[in-house]
């Protein structure tokens, strides 16, 4: 394709999709789903015709995306909000994963009978919340709830993708050579969150000392500054085979809650940056799927949906806060918040890079699964806020 005319589609879509959040606050459909569709319009089945199927370089721009949309996420998380749910944010990013995962395999496989290979993969890629779902979806609506309902979805949701890799990952290999060892997840699992929590301390306590002591010549590189340590806190900690989605939520986190020069100015570019790559992640997500071949995974996507939005994720939200603070009607709005998105998308583009057996299947179930999650789950979190009486007087 000519690289004007390239230029030019994205110029449109991007324009598109800014102007698509008119619609969505207008007509109250989430705007992630506008930017799916934006992109299945733009692709080879849609009138932009643009013939697009690099599962890996859809897998490496997710990859980029999501850095910046979680570093984003902790520049504007509150330490002081996200402390009181510390301990039980941290249970429902990991053991709730795991409860999901298995209760919704039980369910696809038992009760749906799909494939043994497929339902496991199913369960380990659509198992944690979506950050930029949560992120976009609660922060747009300026959601003004009770208690700490806020804070431990979004420090969930950005912190609970480092699980559902390694176990997507973890599956993948098990299923491509059974020889794997269980015992090596574990130790890898235990060393990834480890390396991955020490490199986002270190690493921003490191970059708030910088930018304390050192006065950069002009404005226009703090934002600069936070974009190259997003990148080398994300590559280190991969390097150093630690996790870096976890990494860089937690870097975000340290910068955005200490006091230095242009700290609001830093955060609002990361902001809008997030919103970028948001963008350019859906879009590019949407090109690679096929609509006509959607239609074929309707029911068992419907299915799936209804065990993970009915079953799964309450089973995993109601075990995790058993014996917490938060009230029936508290833990019913957190079931409903587990909103997919993004994450599961690019996880799913694993199976399809190495020709898994079913991926093109598994791929597509999924990509309606999201769909059906952020049409009905993200459009009705202010009816369930207002009908469980969740908002504050």
């Amino acid at each position: 394709m000519n690289l004007n005319l390239l230029l030019l589609i994205c110029g449109v879509l991007l324009l598109f999709c800014v102007f698509a959040n008119r619609i969505s606050d207008r007509f109250g459909i989430p705007a992630l789903l506008l930017f799916l569709g934006l992109g299945m319009l733009a692709g080879n089945e849609g009138v932009g015709k643009i013939q697009f199927y690099d599962a890996k370089l859809s897998n490496h721009i997710g990859t980029v995306a999501l850095i910046f949309i979680l570093f984003s996420g902790g520049l504007e998380t509150r330490w002081n909000d996200i402390k009181p749910v510390l301990i039980r944010g941290t249970i429902l990013s990991t053991l709730g994963v795991i409860i999901t995962a298995v209760a919704l395999f039980i369910c696809s496989y038992y009760l749906l009978h799909m494939n043994f290979e497929v339902s496991v993969l199913l369960s380990a890629i659509v198992s944690s919340t979506d950050a930029p779902a949560v992120f976009s979806i609660m922060r747009s609506q300026k959601y003004d709830l009770k208690s700490d309902l806020k804070p431990i979805l979004e420090f969930e949701s950005g912190s609970n993708d480092p699980m559902a890799v390694l176990l997507s990952t973890g599956a993948l290999s098990l299923l491509s050579a059974p020889e794997f060892n269980t015992v090596s997840i574990i130790i890898d699992f235990v060393l990834q969150m480890t390396l991955g929590v020490a490199f986002g301390l270190a690493i921003g306590k490191a970059a708030v000392y910088t930018l304390l002591k050192i006065k950069l010549s002009y404005m226009g590189l703090y934002p600069v500054f936070g974009v190259g340590m997003a990148l080398l806190t994300f590559g280190l900690t991969q390097s150093l085979h630690g996790n870096g989605y976890l990494a860089v939520y937690i870097c975000g986190i340290i910068i955005g809650n200490d006091v230095f020069l242009y700290r609001r100015h830093l955060i609002r570019f990361h902001d809008s940056l997030a919103w970028i790559m948001q963008i350019g992640m859906f879009l590019i997500l949407g090109l690679l799927v096929n609509p006509s071949e959607l239609w074929n995974v309707f029911f068992i996507s419907l299915g799936c949906s209804i065990c993970l939005i009915f079953i799964a994720r309450p089973c995993a939200v109601f075990l995790c806060l058993y014996g917490s603070k938060y009230t029936f009607h508290e833990k019913i709005f957190i079931s409903w918040a587990g909103l997919k998105g993004a994450v599961p998308i690019i996880l799913a583009t694993y199976p399809l890079m190495i020709n898994f057996p079913n991926s093109q299947f598994l791929f597509n179930t999924i990509f309606f699964l999201v769909i059906i999650s952020v049409l009905f789950q993200g459009k009705s979190l202010n009816f369930m806020a207002k009908h469980l009486r969740l908002y504050k007087r």
